[in-house]
């Protein structure tokens, strides 16, 4: 197998810039060949220099349809890379890339312009969506002066819950959302949320759970019983609609509630449940498990599915 690093993004994104730096770095060298395969040129271009410097050949794909896996095959055979580093043209359709069965993606990164972003997400939502479905990690650059910063990583995180998200302007890396931005009081016995607070709270507990181990939450939502889960366990949580109407998620977490066996799947319920952190199976590790204090019957809302965009 070749591990390939797959670069995406749309033009001047800061594609470039990011490989330029890291095959430049220590830790980046290899004694074999670099494969770059550029699929769009930008203002920013590769030094002969440094590409010699890295051992780096390099080749450009200019149209959509030569991005197949019998070009990129000619392109093993006469260069036999250690590895390959594809700089992706953010206007291609990432559902119809087919790379050679041989050849394994070892890591995706999506590289995001903060500047332009809102323009991108309101204009070409699924393209943003389908660009960092599958990434690993998702950098947002160019970041100055941008107070938005926590709505742009609610977007993401709706489509890949998974992904390591990074905030950078000119003096390096930052952090996306302090707790005084919360749109709800972390101090109070009972942190009560609505549709937007609901939304905020789930992802925000992936990523900073130590904010509210202890706290208890209040929420409105559907009942979700998976069969593997033990019968004093069941998933309360919303649908949401992450990029369009056929692109939903069901974002929820485990909970332990003795009556959970006379719940129905889909029902409506009123929870109030303190917040742990704890081994999951699902989870692979540890994570945001909660803890029922009470669960009621309620009414559906007005708006069912929390709309993410």
């Amino acid at each position: 197998m070749i591990p390939v690093y797959f670069i995406n993004g749309f033009l001047e994104s800061g594609k470039t810039e990011f490989i330029k730096y890291t095959i430049g770095q220590p830790y980046f060298k290899s004694k074999g060949t670099t494969l770059l395969i550029l699929c769009e040129e930008g203002e920013l271009e590769y030094e002969e220099e440094l590409l010699k410097r890295t051992k780096t050949v390099m080749e450009v794909v200019e149209d959509e349809e030569d991005f197949n896996p019998e070009y990129l095959m000619e392109l093993e055979k006469k260069y036999r890379p250690e590895r390959i580093i594809i700089e992706f043209n953010g206007m291609w359709n990432m559902k119809e890339i087919r790379l050679p069965i041989h050849w394994s993606i070892d890591q995706q990164i999506t590289m995001i312009d903060a500047s332009t972003f809102p323009m991108y997400y309101t204009n070409m939502k699924s393209m943003v969506a389908e660009m960092v479905r599958k990434s690993e990690m998702i950098i947002f650059n160019r970041c100055d002066g941008i107070k938005e910063l926590s709505n742009y990583k609610r977007n993401v995180k709706a489509v890949n819950q998974q992904a390591e998200i990074i905030f950078e302007d000119s003096q390096g890396e930052i952090n996306e959302m302090m707790e005084e931005e919360l749109p709800y009081d972390l101090n109070k016995p009972v942190i009560e949320l609505d549709d937007e607070g609901y939304a905020v709270w789930y992802l925000d507990s992936l990523d900073h759970i130590e904010r509210y181990v202890g706290k208890t939450v209040q929420f409105l939502g559907q009942v979700l019983k998976p069969k593997s889960f033990p019968a004093n366990y069941f998933v309360p949580g919303r649908l949401a609609m992450t990029c369009c109407a056929d692109d939903m998620a069901f974002l929820g977490f485990a909970c332990e509630y003795d009556n959970a066996c006379d719940l129905k799947e889909k029902a409506w319920v009123k929870v109030t449940a303190k917040v742990a952190c704890e081994y999951w199976a699902d989870y692979h590790g540890e994570g945001p498990v909660l803890h029922a204090v009470k669960v009621e019957s309620a009414k559906a809302p007005k708006e069912e599915v929390i709309n993410f965009i």
